[in-house]
């Protein structure tokens, strides 16, 4: 403690005599506020990231997937969680055109899903949990199989955005999707 003293008495002792006690050129205060001319200064829209053009570059690809598949995760939300389609009601041709040519098409066992062939869509609880709504393919023969959208949105990504669908599904897929674009 009386070092400390010591110390703080020189330090004002030289600041009075006109002689300051700066740090060193090379070193950065550790209070200070201000940064050294050596330092890069980072971009304050970047937040904690730094601002490569790499991050840059992935933040632009990102935000065109999202306009891509915005449309089509919209409508397909409207129709699972809006008054519109009650539980067992079949869709709209339509709305059921448009979920077949934009979302089913996609899905990776589509033939397996179509089986004996496409009679309708419909939008009904799922059988095992009691909560989430989906769309169910009715087939021909009158069997029905559930499909998930985020399947083929997925599927979809990866193959129209080979290069960055792997960071783009494995970083946040369509969970932080919604929660950060409100898609």
């Amino acid at each position: 403690m009386a070092a400390r003293h010591i110390l703080l008495h020189r330090l004002r002792w030289r600041s009075f005599q006109g002689s300051t006690a700066a740090a060193p050129q090379s070193h950065r205060l550790w209070c200070s506020a201000t940064s050294s001319p050596e330092e890069p200064n980072s971009n304050a829209s970047c937040g904690t990231h730094t601002c490569s053009q790499e991050y840059l570059e992935w933040k632009e690809k990102e935000e065109k997937i999202v306009r891509d598949i915005q449309p089509i995760v919209s409508l397909t939300r409207n129709i699972l969680y809006s008054p519109r389609y009650m539980n067992g009601e079949h869709l709209s041709m339509e709305d059921e055109r448009a979920v077949v040519e934009n979302v089913l098409i996609y899905h990776p066992h589509y033939e397996d899903k179509i089986g004996s062939g496409l009679n309708s869509i419909m939008v009904d609880h799922h059988p095992l949990y009691l909560y989430p709504r989906c769309l169910f393919v009715v087939r021909t023969d009158g069997s029905w199989i559930d499909f998930s959208y985020r399947v083929c949105l997925e599927e979809y990504i990866k193959n129209k955005y080979q290069i960055s669908a792997e960071r783009f599904v494995n970083k946040r897929f369509l969970k932080n999707l919604i929660k950060h674009w409100g898609i």
